[in-house]
């Protein structure tokens, strides 16, 4: 009986010590989409490897790969993707996909913006514009920083400005509620169901491109990283196959993310997203 059971032991934890799986530390944008939900059964079929996705915001997303609890990042700010690599967390950077940032705003206040440099210099000057951001430290977070030193030289401030330290899904909910403007990823704003009042106010501007980049978590810092099936992940989410998954992914007839991993292809692609 007792080498009965040992056998058991020893089969569970040769099973254990075989499985395949990955952790993912991504961003909410790709997590709220849906995008996760509709390509990782697809790879899953074909690889049997699962894969679990921890979604928060990208500054949080780089934190946990940071801590060795991921095998592969999924994020979607270039600067601080760099800064992982240089740092010697990550192995190797691969372009995956890409949407845009788009300014949302209420449709009944009346007023048209003719270019960004207008928006971001109205809003600061007159603080007539109420703006809800995500204060988080995401992705989307930093580029909307990024914008704000870009077109003002100078961090937004006063009452009109409110950073409520959410996710984008909130951050949409609380501007719907108010009435107020926001930065968004593309994907999450059309897959968003509250809007309310809430339209595109500017989008299309090559400063707002959102490119999302996979980098390999580094397993000679992390040996107890699963490195071998997060390398398989990024083989097949850059390949033409899952290339043309993520192309696929749609809601309600509109693609919300771009392939982008062959470069030489990059200019024949029907994108940004619409």
């Amino acid at each position: 009986m007792k080498s009965l059971i040992g056998l058991f032991l020893i089969i569970a934890t040769t099973i254990h010590a075989n499985e395949q799986k990955i952790t993912l530390s991504s961003t909410t944008s790709t997590q709220n989409s849906g995008l996760y939900d509709y390509i990782l059964p697809i790879f899953t079929a074909e690889t049997g490897i699962s894969v679990k996705v921890v979604a928060v915001g990208t500054g949080q997303a780089i934190r946990i790969a940071k801590n060795g609890d991921a095998d592969a990042l999924l994020v979607h700010h270039r600067p601080s993707e760099d800064a992982f690599i240089a740092e010697n967390y990550g192995i190797q950077r691969f372009d995956v996909m890409y949407n845009d940032f788009v300014l949302i705003g209420p449709k009944t206040d009346g007023i048209i913006f003719h270019n960004l440099n207008e928006f971001f210099n109205t809003a600061q000057i007159s603080g007539s514009l109420d703006f809800v951001s995500r204060g988080d430290d995401s992705g989307t977070h930093k580029k909307e920083l990024e914008l704000w030193d870009y077109f003002n030289k100078m961090p937004p401030l006063g009452k009109w400005y409110r950073e409520i330290g959410s996710g984008m899904g909130a951050t949409l909910n609380m501007a719907s509620a108010t009435n107020s403007y926001t930065l968004s990823d593309r994907g999450t704003w059309l897959s968003f169901g509250n809007k309310g009042d809430l339209v595109i106010k500017w989008a299309g501007d090559l400063i707002m491109k959102n490119p999302y980049g996979l980098i390999l978590v580094n397993p000679d810092k992390f040996p107890h990283t699963h490195s071998k099936q997060a390398r398989i992940f990024a083989n097949w989410i850059t390949s033409p196959k899952g290339q043309k998954v993520i192309g696929n992914f749609r809601v309600d007839g509109k693609q919300l993310f771009c392939p982008d991993s062959d470069k030489e292809k990059k200019s024949r692609l029907a994108c940004p997203a619409q």
